[in-house]
């Protein structure tokens, strides 16, 4: 016959063996990709970029909102792109409409004057909805089936911040062309993509990558182990990237210095020594971050940033940091 105490310390044990640890939960073994990829994201509300003025006044400084303000619902409807903004407000008969928005994480409400020229109604806000760009696809963990890129976040060109995204997806692209870099000007890939191959779903956009789940089919023959710090060594590595169309092919680097600061990405400098790709490209060109740096049978990290004055050096992210982001 078991006591009261005797009970309850079944009891407890029992909690002890069923409550499951929080352990990492990334694979030892990766796929390093360095496959071209489209990219699109859609932001978290309407972002505004600009206004303009009609007839003189400017409505919507005189609502007070400004760049880099998102738009989540007009008149408590919410809205998540921009059709859907042109639908309420056309669907409106007032010539005022009440907008709530988002500023610095903090919500607010405002009235915005339309304005009725013919048969347009203008409100004297540019916005947008999405971003879409190119980049390098860095890892897929074959367990989980998370997805990492670019290795640094999208910003806004017009707000310089943050991209704060609701969506996105990620598709096949082809490096159609190079434009080659040079001191002080950094050069780019050049590609087409289509939109409509999806390849994963887009739900994180950090400082270091943007990350999801990969939903196309994953090949298992470009598995490389997990780097710890101490694995990596300085001298050769290579990094895996696409020059032409959307073939990946790997190019020999130098690591010059590694720091383990988790909270950083730029963790490797390195320098391009491979005659074939600066050749192709002069050095680092945009486009290029993402892809993964590789030494021996080792996935180190990923190019995240060129060296502007010298564009045949560059920075790269630690893979862990990227790993350990993605499963946030």
């Amino acid at each position: 016959m078991f006591s009261r105490k005797n009970v309850y310390n079944l009891f407890f044990t029992l909690l002890l063996v069923f409550i499951p640890l929080k352990l990492s939960a990334y694979s030892d073994y990766i796929v390093a990709s360095g496959e071209n990829i489209g990219i699109r994201i859609f932001s978290d509300g309407i972002l505004v970029v600009g206004t303009y003025d009609i007839e003189g006044k400017n409505p919507a400084l005189d609502a007070n909102l400004k760049v880099g303000d998102q738009i989540t619902a007009i008149d408590n409807n919410k809205i998540s792109s921009i059709d859907d903004m042109i639908e309420t407000i056309n669907k409106t008969k007032s010539d005022e409409i009440n907008i709530e928005y988002k500023r610095n994480n903090k919500k607010s409400n405002t009235s915005l004057k339309l304005v009725r020229v013919g048969d347009t109604i203008k409100t004297g806000l540019y916005v947008k909805d999405s971003i879409t760009g190119i980049g390098t696809l860095t890892y897929i963990d074959p367990n989980t089936k998370i997805f990492g890129a670019l290795g640094h976040e999208i910003m806004d060109t017009t707000t310089k911040k943050v991209f704060e995204i609701n969506s996105g997806s990620i598709f096949p692209s082809n490096v159609i062309g190079i434009t080659k870099s040079s001191d002080g000007n950094p050069g780019e890939k050049n590609a087409t993509f289509d939109t409509s191959k999806v390849e994963g779903n887009v739900s994180e956009n950090t400082n270091k990558g943007i990350f999801g789940k990969y939903t196309n089919r994953i090949a298992d023959d470009s598995l490389y182990k997990v780097a710890k710090f101490d694995d990596i060594k300085m001298g050769k590595a290579q990094i895996k990237t696409v020059l032409e169309g959307n073939d990946v092919g790997k190019y020999d680097i130098n690591i010059i210095s590694v720091a383990n600061t988790n909270n950083k990405i730029k963790n490797i400098v390195f320098e391009i020594t491979d005659k074939k790709l600066i050749n192709a490209t002069n050095g680092i060109v945009q486009g290029m971050s993402g892809s993964p740096i590789i030494q021996g049978d080792y996935i180190i990290g990923a190019v995240t940033h060129v060296v502007i004055d010298d564009p045949l050096k560059g920075y790269g992210i630690l893979i862990t940091n990227m790993l350990e982001e993605g499963e946030n």
